[in-house]
């Protein structure tokens, strides 16, 4: 419910004519890619720090995230599809780079989206990992859809940064797993 709230707010704001359908569009598509960040967040941040109680609350609501990060997605999908006004001007928009990279990613997440509730872990085993990783793949074109949409770099990377930096965090200790990386202050 938590998760729902800035929509409600967005929606409001919408609905009473405060905020035009075009200034959806921004709020909405970051508020997804903000919680795809953080949902890709917690499994890393585990591989470093290790098990920690909070960490471990956040895993178990790692779904949540995920589910809400598409939820978002889709609401940005709608205000979209409101300001084109038509599919004819949709469908002229679908060669440009920033555009097809939001609809490919959008997709990408819609399986995973449909996935995740337990009877689907259930059903699809070791299967219903893979389909999750597809995480992976949207993250990327989210980055290059905020990044082409915005003409430049400085959020988007803002933003993905410090997944990034997780993801290099643990391909390092991969490469060299019997060396314990330094801790602070020592």
């Amino acid at each position: 419910m938590i998760l729902a709230l800035p929509a409600l707010f967005q929606l409001h704001g919408w609905w009473t004519g405060a905020i035009d359908t075009m200034d959806m569009l921004h709020p909405t598509g970051e508020t997804s890619a903000r919680l795809m960040i953080a949902a890709m967040l917690i499994g890393p941040l585990a591989g470093v720090l290790g098990p920690r109680r909070w960490l471990l609350w956040l895993l178990a609501r790692r779904r949540a995230l995920g589910v809400a990060a598409f939820a978002y997605a889709v609401l940005h999908l709608v205000f979209y599809v409101i300001d084109m006004g038509s599919l004819d001007a949709i469908l002229g928009e679908l060669p440009i780079a920033s555009i097809w990279t939001g609809w490919l990613a959008l997709a990408l997440m819609l399986p995973m989206a449909l996935t995740s509730n337990q009877r689907s872990m259930q059903w699809l085993r070791a299967a219903w990992k893979r389909v999750q990783q597809l995480a992976y793949p949207a993250a990327v074109l989210t980055l290059m859809h905020w990044w082409w949409v915005h003409d430049g770099a400085d959020a988007a990377v803002a933003h993905f940064a410090p997944l990034a930096f997780l993801w290099l965090v643990l391909a390092l200790r991969r490469l060299r797993p019997n060396r314990p990386f330094p801790q602070a202050g020592v």
